[in-house]
């Protein structure tokens, strides 16, 4: 059975930084895409960043320039370097993983930006 397993949430103050660290277990299969989303209370979940098998990326727009998407094949792991962290970044944040034709999430990681 695939697992998702979140570390690295937290408090963060703003202009702080985080890094979000998923790793995945229970496949045979490497994840195709993997990536990170968020969802706000009150607001629907959005993408923050996802990273291709061949390395292509994509960000949010209010995370370009701020975010780095990063995975290790070999481990099969997924990282999300936050910098700069704003306010409005607070969020419960997911893992996804595409494998074959199945996507799979991670339980969620709480983000919370604060003074």
């Amino acid at each position: 059975q695939v697992q998702l397993v979140e570390f690295g949430g937290g408090l963060a103050q703003p202009g702080g930084s985080l890094t979000l660290s998923c790793a995945v277990s229970g496949s045979i299969f490497s994840p195709s895409a993997m990536g990170w989303y968020r969802q706000a209370p009150g607001k629907q979940r959005e993408m923050v960043a996802t990273i291709g098998s061949g390395d292509s990326t994509n960000y949010v727009d209010s995370g370009k320039g701020r975010f780095a998407i990063s995975r290790d094949n070999a481990k099969n792991t997924v990282d999300l370097q936050m910098n700069g962290l704003k306010p409005e970044d607070t969020a419960v944040y997911y893992c996804y993983v595409r494998i074959r034709t199945f996507g799979y999430w991670g339980q969620g990681t709480q983000v919370t930006v604060s003074s």
